[in-house]
């Protein structure tokens, strides 16, 4: 369904992490914009997450962070999370299940890919 943008801002956590022990914690906030006509309910997740090493983790779920909210026509919502890696880079990717709140359709939206990496690492 076109109208739905999702803008991702990553960040480290310096105070979350123990580089000596390969432990580096990233923050992420994401925002839903919904630019369609219809209100929206986010159903699902689904998450792929890698790592500097190529280890990859794939994460599925209800909603986020516990709830599953619905987001009025021209209306967006913002949520925070967090990752711990054991490299000082990875990325994240994946999309997320909506349901047209007008006619029940469920449909699929991409998360855009984003890097998750320590400051000053990659410029």
């Amino acid at each position: 369904m076109p109208g739905i943008q999702i803008t991702p801002r990553p960040f480290y956590l310096a105070e979350q992490s123990d580089p000596d022990d390969a432990l580096y914690a990233f923050g992420y906030e994401i925002t839903i914009h919904n630019q369609s006509g219809d209100d929206v309910q986010l159903m699902d997740r689904h998450w792929l997450i890698s790592d500097a090493n190529g280890q990859q983790t794939e994460v599925q779920g209800q909603g986020v962070v516990g709830q599953q909210p619905i987001i009025a026509a021209g209306q967006s919502y913002t949520y925070q999370s967090n990752i711990q890696l054991k490299t000082p880079f990875g990325c994240m990717r994946g999309s997320y299940t909506f349901q047209n709140k007008y006619n029940e359709q469920l449909f699929e939206v991409s998360i855009p890919p984003f890097a998750l990496a320590i400051p000053h690492l990659i410029n």
